[in-house]
């Protein structure tokens, strides 16, 4: 045979071929020191207290030492956290009290009472349990108020963020809850970047983070370890958002690792943080995934360094511009470089602003406006720059506008690296090691790259994870020592990590059995520190999706409820138009006598669910639902394959079918959401991946408005372990109900009584009803086309033996069979071209 003197060599692109240099990595960390901080090495190898590395205990081991060495210095309670000061909150907080930089984590003071105040449900740590904390306002002369609850005060009186808290040291473990409830103060603050501009404001959070999202934020706030878990919907990306906004904005020098496991994942949290009050020039996402970020900003280590060379020539020719207002002769050349830039401020700039300082030191407020050397500058700005209504106002004013000017230099000063550097190599190191702030790379990119990064010392004092339940313990490992020791103490710059997930939702993927089984590789160090005892903070109020999808995983959790928008929101009280339950578990017979099918080893279809899953999907087209608020998910990369392919010869090519939002299987899907999603559960011999709790809470929690099931029934409801949720699902008939005469968007309730539904037997039934909606639909949109009008057929109504959509599934089965569109008195499908 010709075949046999074939040699095939095959080689996989660099790009995708990560295991060889993964495993150099792991070889490197066995034969190599690491740098650790001394308080998470106890927790992580599994020894002694499981709560040592929590900021509550750390907090607590600092104040004994310094108990016991009161001239030590703390070189570790850096950032966001600072000794408070003495005064008269002090005084009302109480001895060992601590400041918290919380920036714009609470969007007012009402805001703060309810996350902190007697009513909220805080842990002991921040609070003295179920009394709570009294919470304080410091006013700028330095005297206290209460803090007005909701509705207490008027607009005016409300201090408004960004804040600073001061807190009463945490309790120490097992100590006697105090009788009266401790006190809180609130200290707003005038954030640091100033500008006369509107434009320059300062985009405040507007979330109003739960007590369980606050208690997060503010335990990530210390240094030591913190552990959030957050069921689907509660929050897990906007609270890792804020973390970092308020880590970055505590400290100048501060510099935060944000790893995933996913691109998808940290992308998802990187679009976030740009949104955010968060300098561009500070944010860098490394790896391949940069590429699909939701901006057309470029993120990379390339497109920052050119993006800083680029923000270079314009700050320089507005140098040039300055100077020409100033009346600086032009071959003094203030714009040419950064260094002459510099130069030019403090020579010019710096002393004509000390000179307006001195001249103005008793003068009235005609006289600064009059002294202000820099008016012409501002000439944009809005007018009059000065109110003139009294001096200190107008010098406070002056100084908003200096602060704008000395910004630009500021800038320009950290500029000068990308210009005395000579070429894009050096650029992007230092860019990496010296300046970016923000650093986002997957763990696999973390791994990949760890000699590199060592060699370059890049340093670091925090690390935040996000899906953090499904990343490997080795992989959770290497981000945590991407550098050396501090060369100035000699110790790990490491101050916080955060971990970020879910342990109810899917492990990490190890695909060889004997290890996942043997070596307990599926087991994630998250889900390790949260079975080993570690303190944790669980997020426990969900937001994404109506009440009846969170009740299908809401028995996974301990305590799960809902946040008032579910109750309130307009998109919650309506239905979903077209159909007659928000979820429904639909039974898929065998389609042309066929159930699944493996067409090689493990790579399972069943084309009966998929036609009836894309049909489905038509159906909601046709009624108006927008194509990229539904998406289809299964458990198997098979039947994934075999729904794209069904939807590329159905729909793609017609514009009133389209594409749905997203086709995935379902371990790709998480950390990811839709309005409305259809699940194909495939299997008709075996029970399957779905088995895995895990992977059903994934299942049924991407949906925010409607979730249809296609399976199975009769395999599937002897699984004792999808009973929690199946039995939800069959509360009510297991043939699909529609409502096809309504369009999209309804104003029918969900809480209102159903009509009369339309009851679909099977897939190819399906198939027709969705042929002649279709035909109805191009007809009509033909005939428009002409200008010709179309008389409005009769609303189709079911028949008088229709079975009426109820919440009990016996009494459905005991009704006479549902009338179908086209259905003959035998109650048949019709013979159709289903194409």
């Amino acid at each position: 045979s010709v075949y046999a003197l074939f040699v095939l060599i095959v080689r996989r692109k660099p790009q995708e071929n990560n295991f060889k240099a993964v495993l150099a990595c792991i070889r490197d960390l066995v034969g190599s020191p690491v740098s650790l901080p001394l308080w998470l090495h106890d927790v992580l190898l599994g020894y002694g207290d499981p709560s040592a590395a929590s900021y509550s205990s750390l907090l607590l081991a600092d104040a004994d030492a310094k108990l016991a060495n009161p001239g030590a210095e703390d070189d570790e309670m850096q950032g966001v956290v600072a000794v408070a000061r003495q005064g008269a909150a002090e005084d009302a907080v109480g001895a060992g009290s601590r400041e918290v930089d919380v920036f714009d984590t609470f969007v007012d003071e009402t805001h703060v009472v309810q996350a902190l105040g007697p009513s909220s449900l805080a842990s002991p740590g921040l609070t003295a349990g179920a009394a709570g904390l009294r919470v304080l306002v410091e006013l700028p002369d330095g005297s206290l108020r209460p803090a007005g609850a909701e509705g207490d005060m008027e607009a005016e009186d409300s201090v408004r963020p960004p804040f600073k808290l001061l807190l009463p040291p945490p309790l120490a473990p097992g100590a006697a809850q105090p009788t009266e409830a401790r006190t809180a103060v609130v200290r707003p603050y005038s954030p640091r970047a100033l500008s006369p501009y509107p434009q320059d404001a300062l985009r405040m959070n507007g979330v109003r983070f739960t007590q369980a999202q606050s208690e997060a934020v503010l335990a990530s706030a210390h240094h030591g370890l913190t552990v959030v878990v957050g069921p689907p919907g509660t929050g897990k990306t906007d609270t890792a958002v804020q973390i970092i906004t308020n880590l970055c904005h505590s400290s100048a020098h501060s510099r935060t690792l944000v790893i995933a496991h996913s691109n998808q994942a940290l992308n998802d949290i990187f679009d976030k943080v740009v949104g955010r009050e968060l300098d561009e020039r500070y944010l860098l996402r490394l790896g391949h995934g940069e590429g699909d970020l939701a901006t057309d900003k470029d993120f990379s280590k390339t497109g920052r360094v050119n993006y800083m060379l680029g923000r270079r020539l314009t700050l320089l020719v507005r140098v040039e511009e300055i100077a020409a207002a100033l009346g600086v002769p032009a071959n003094e050349g203030a714009g040419y470089t950064c260094e002459s830039a510099g130069h030019f401020f403090h020579q010019h700039l710096l002393a004509a602003w000390e000179l307006f300082l001195e001249q103005t030191g008793g003068a009235t407020p005609a006289a600064v406006a009059l002294c202000f050397p820099f008016a012409e500058l501002f000439a944009d700005a809005p007018q009059p720059l000065f109110a003139g209504e009294s001096r200190q106002g107008d010098l406070e004013q002056a100084r908003v506008c200096f602060a704008h000017l000395r910004a630009l230099f500021t800038e320009l000063e950290e500029c000068r690296a990308f210009e005395l550097l000579r070429n894009s190599h050096d650029r992007g190191n230092y860019l990496l090691t010296k300046h970016a702030r923000v650093i986002a790379m997957t763990c696999t990119h973390a791994a990949l790259k760890r000699s590199e990064l060592l060699s370059l010392d890049l340093q670091f004092d925090n690390v935040l994870m996000e899906e953090a339940a499904q990343v490997l313990e080795i992989e959770t490992f290497v981000p945590l020592v991407l550098q050396r020791p501090d060369p100035a103490t000699g110790k790990s710059r490491l101050q916080r990590v955060i971990l970020i997930g879910d342990h109810h939702q899917l492990p990490p993927v190890v695909k060889n059995a004997a290890f996942a089984r043997y070596s307990n590789l599926g087991q994630s160090l998250f889900a390790r520190l949260v079975r080993l005892g570690v303190p944790t903070v669980e997020l426990n109020l969900q937001g994404r999706a109506r009440a009846q999808l969170a009740d299908l995983y809401r028995w996974r959790y301990a305590q799960l409820g809902d946040l008032p928008a579910v109750a309130s929101e307009q998109r919650f009280l309506q239905a979903n138009a077209g159909l007659a339950h928000v979820r429904q578990f639909v039974h898929v017979p065998p389609f042309r006598g066929q159930g699944e099918s493996t067409p090689v080893a493990h790579f399972f279809q069943n084309l009966g669910e998929a036609e009836y899953v894309v049909s489905t999907f038509m159906y909601l087209r046709l009624l108006g639902y927008p194509a990229e608020s539904i998406s289809i998910i299964t458990p198997y990369n098979g039947q994934r394959a075999l729904i794209a392919d069904v939807v590329s010869r159905r729909c793609a090519p017609y514009a009133e079918f389209g594409n749905p939002g997203k086709i995935a299987t379902t371990d790709k899907f998480q950390g990811q959401q839709n309005d409305f999603i259809l699940l194909s559960l495939v299997r008709t011999k075996h029970v399957g991946h779905i088995r895995d709790v895990r992977r059903l809470v994934v299942s049924v929690s991407r949906a925010r408005l409607g979730l249809l099931v296609f399976g199975d029934r009769q395999l599937y409801e002897q699984c004792e372990e999808l009973k929690p949720a199946l039995s939800q699902l069959l509360s009510v008939s297991d043939k699909l109900q529609l409502l096809p005469a309504e369009r999209y968007p309804t104003s029918r309730l969900v809480s209102a009584p159903l009509p009369p539904a339309l009851e679909v037997v099977d897939t190819e039934h399906m198939m027709a009803l969705v042929a002649e909606m279709a035909f109805d639909s191009r007809r009509r949109a033909e005939l428009a086309f002409r200008g010709e009008e179309l008389p409005d057929a009769p609303e189709t109504q079911p028949a008088d033996d229709a079975v009426p959509a109820t919440d009990d599934a016996e009494s459905a089965d005991e009704g006479a069979p549902a009338a179908a569109v086209g259905d003959d008195d035998t109650g048949a499908a019709p013979e159709r071209d289903l194409d």
